[in-house]
């Protein structure tokens, strides 16, 4: 699960944050693939916003 909101996610997948080190765990243990939620969707702006969830599914894809 991510956090959906702005600042929250880029924490959370920046350099040392903690969904990275998690996703690099998993995959260090041979896991390829993942189902990821994004969580407080609720809380962009504007809120349920489609180009974010967009932005967030582009980041954790790559």
């Amino acid at each position: 699960i991510v956090a959906g909101g702005v600042g929250e996610f880029e924490a959370g997948i920046s350099k040392n944050g903690q969904t990275r080190e998690h996703a690099l765990l998993a995959f260090t243990l041979g896991v390829k693939q993942l189902i990821v939620g994004v969580n407080k969707m609720d809380s962009t702006e504007p809120p349920y916003s489609q180009a974010r969830f967009e932005e967030i599914t582009k980041e954790v894809s790559a």
